[in-house]
């Protein structure tokens, strides 16, 4: 079975070559290109219609939201566009680099002495069309309750700040700003270098905090020392390191001496004595190693011609079950009455059942004050104190719409709690280190004997199986093995990190969720359940789709900076003011005379003399101005904005709602990002995110079955911990 196989899909020009299309049909669904002469045609007969022009081109072009609506009814209409189809500058001509720059996520990517530069590939445009492959998919789950249609719309700009959590909430909270630091993360409080050279190439690794990173820091310690080497790293007590309140002057003596260390290792050293020993480190591939990688050969991403089978694994139930009557609504969202237990943690689990809570499912997070969320205990703004798991920004944006069972899950008694849970639930979603739910009798074969209906989603770096399944990984290790931080960066110097803010960690969500209500609806049919398995690392290599299939032609793929194979020139420009630049993408050379006419430059055939006069003349204006004068002409061109441009001066993301308060207890009300999908009939509702173990007695008492008595002797004995 497939998750989608019965959804006829349209999709116009552009669209048809575009990562929803192939996800849809890797779901099974029935993918069609159309033209816009073809369009009348085809709209009576679809499920769901996918374009990039959004509802203002295609009014133009004749083809009204009214007019669709009447040719099809039920019809789920899908916009993903640069701005969104609504707002004051839903008209503005778009492009990957332009979007990426009014998004905030080019501004913070590259080295501080140069020009922003460009993630590989589309790298916003693959996140927003995730984000649109999950409101997509809810949005038919929900269809089957009303028969009706309605239409999706994606900004990819919105979605572009979705992605840069860390710098929304040290702005917000200190006043500070994020910035470009090459092959580094900016944890806030803290940068934290993450790109290394080696003796043949580059490897990715980082220093993780707390007990979660501390095998693996004392591993590379031990390895430093048998080389040799200085080591300022031997005795630290790791359990107690902290990435973000780390002195600046120690880290700073820290990193000389991994650098040393690394500089001595091979390739080869990294992937293999390196992931014995299970150190934080993955080797830097390059497109071509992509194509070698025996994980994925093992677990057959491959199809015949060398290209990206699936976008998640599915294992079916044996069995069919009884239909579930959907709990009763009590908020609206198009998954309303859906219910979620969630043993997630960090980012990846996190933002999946932030999204599902968001799209109105009634989501338990299931969490333990022994083995606290990092984003409970990683202090990133003042506000927070490292004693608190409470009180941090960072737990509170990617858990809102939430409930929390503070719960020790190895104490035995707490399966009276956890029991009737599993039965409650329609969806478990985990993301643990593969292995993790079997040790705790929590694995898939195990709930569906209890509950044959649920659906299970399985979040890892890697996949539940093949060779490197029990690995090491983060968000950094899917873009280091996919090829995206290799293509990310200048020819002439070493690979950046591409974003400087997670990419998977924040992609890989929105695939879970699409696929989950895929699933949901396909049960609904059938009364068969799941077990689905997403990898970060295949995700990511979806991602990079492009440069995989021309090195599987023979090409060699390498870093291009801000260069686009695709469009006739474009890159970023120095304006007036201290770190500002404009973004422009000119598609064809008509784009260029029309620049060229309307401020008198001179004509200019090379590439060379095209960027001269194009930074003459950024560097007379100021960002802002010169992208509305070029917009005004019908050039695709956006500053490449701050985190102080986005939320305090951006007409466009304002207008959309891309920030909506909630109320803390403790932090008080603050801007959340919000799930960046705008749906025309079904309406969100978000709430603030819990304190630890906020509903542990509410959800024991009303979903457990507990009595009071009962209660009172479980916390007695340590089981809501």
């Amino acid at each position: 079975m497939n998750l989608a196989e019965d959804l006829s899909v349209i999709v116009l020009e552009s669209a048809a070559k575009g990562a929803l299309a192939r996800l849809l049909r890797s779901f099974g669904a029935n993918v069609t290109p159309v033209s816009l002469a073809e369009l009348a045609d085809a709209l009576p007969g679809a499920d769901v219609l996918v374009e990039m022009m959004g509802t203002t081109q295609l009014s133009d072009a004749g083809y009204s939201r009214e007019r669709i609506e009447s040719s099809n009814p039920r019809l789920l209409h899908v916009s993903v566009t640069a701005f969104g189809s609504t707002g004051p500058r839903a008209r503005w001509r778009g492009s990957e680099l332009v979007a990426s720059a009014m998004g905030g996520t080019l501004r913070l990517t590259g080295d501080p002495d140069r020009a922003p530069v460009k993630e590989a590939l589309d790298a916003c445009w693959f996140h927003a069309e995730m984000v649109a492959a999950a409101g997509l998919m809810a949005a038919v789950y929900e269809r089957a309750e009303s028969n009706r249609g309605q239409h999706i719309d994606v900004s990819v700009q919105e979605v572009a700040l979705s992605r840069n959590i860390n710098g929304v909430l040290v702005w917000q909270f200190d006043r500070r700003k994020l910035h470009r630091v090459g092959g580094a993360l900016n944890y806030g409080l803290a940068t934290v270098r993450c790109i290394w050279p080696l003796a043949d190439g580059f490897c990715f690794h980082s220093l993780m905090s707390g007990r979660f990173g501390a095998p693996a820091n004392r591993a590379l310690s031990a390895w430093i020392d048998e080389v040799g080497l200085p080591n300022p790293l031997r005795d630290v007590n790791w359990e107690t390191y902290n990435r973000s309140t780390l002195d600046p002057a120690t880290r700073a003596e820290w990193e000389a001496a991994i650098e040393r260390f690394f500089r001595t290792r091979t390739r080869a050293d990294i992937a293999t004595e390196g992931r014995r020993r299970g150190i934080n480190a993955t080797v830097i591939a390059t497109p071509h190693d992509v194509l070698d990688d025996e994980h994925l050969r093992a677990r057959q991403f491959w199809d015949e011609q060398q290209q990206p089978r699936r976008f998640v694994h599915v294992t079916w139930g044996s069995t069919a079950a009884p239909p579930r009557p959907p709990a009763p609504a009590s908020r609206p969202g198009p998954l309303h009455g859906v219910r979620v237990l969630d043993f997630s943690w960090a980012l990846v689990g996190s933002i999946t059942t932030k999204v599902l809570g968001d799209f109105g499912c009634d989501v338990i997070k299931v969490e333990s004050r022994s083995r606290p969320c990092l984003s409970r205990i990683d202090v990133q703004v003042r506000a927070s104190r490292p004693d608190s798991l409470d009180d941090k920004p960072w737990f509170a944006h990617l858990n809102s719409s939430k409930r929390s069972l503070a719960l020790d899950m190895k104490h035995p008694a707490s399966r009276e709690v956890l029991d009737p849970l599993i039965e409650w639930a329609d969806v478990v979603v985990e993301n643990f280190s593969p292995g993790t739910m079997a040790k705790l009798g929590l694995d898939y074969a195990s709930l569906a004997k209890r509950n044959p209906a649920l659906v299970m989603v399985s979040g890892s770096v890697y996949g539940q199986t093949g060779p490197l399944a029990q690995e090491w990984g983060v968000d950094g290790t899917g873009a280091a093995l996919s090829g995206r931080t290799y293509l990310t960066g200048w020819p002439d110097r070493a690979p950046v990190i591409p974003g400087a803010v997670p990419y998977g960690d924040v992609i890989v969500p929105y695939v879970m969720a699409a696929a989950v209500a895929a699933a949901l609806d396909k049960r609904r049919r059938t009364g068969v359940g799941c077990h689905i398995d997403a990898s970060m690392y295949e995700i990511c290599v979806q991602q990079m789709f492009d440069a995989i299939a021309a090195a599987a032609r023979g090409e060699q793929v390498e870093r291009s900076g801000n260069d686009d194979p695709r469009v006739f020139h474009q890159g970023v420009y120095r304006c007036l003011g201290e770190d500002r630049w404009i973004a422009i993408t000119l598609f064809d050379r008509e784009d260029w005379e029309r620049v060229r006419t309307h401020f008198q430059l001179a004509a200019a055939d090379s590439k060379l003399d095209r960027d001269a006069a194009l930074s003459t003349l950024a560097s007379t204006q100021h960002d802002h101005a010169l992208a509305a004068e070029l917009q005004a002409i019908g050039i695709a061109a956006g500053a490449v904005q701050d985190i102080e441009d986005m939320l305090e001066r951006d007409p466009q993301l304002e207008t959309r709602g891309a920030l909506m308060t909630l109320d803390h207890p403790l932090l008080g009300p603050f801007g959340h990002i919000r799930t960046p999908v705008t749906f025309s009939r079904s309406t969100l509702a978000p709430y603030r995110a819990p304190r630890i173990g906020e509903h542990s007695h509410e959800i024991a008492r009303t979903l457990s079955g507990l009595d009071d008595a009962r209660i009172e002797a479980l916390e007695a004995a340590g089981v809501f911990k």
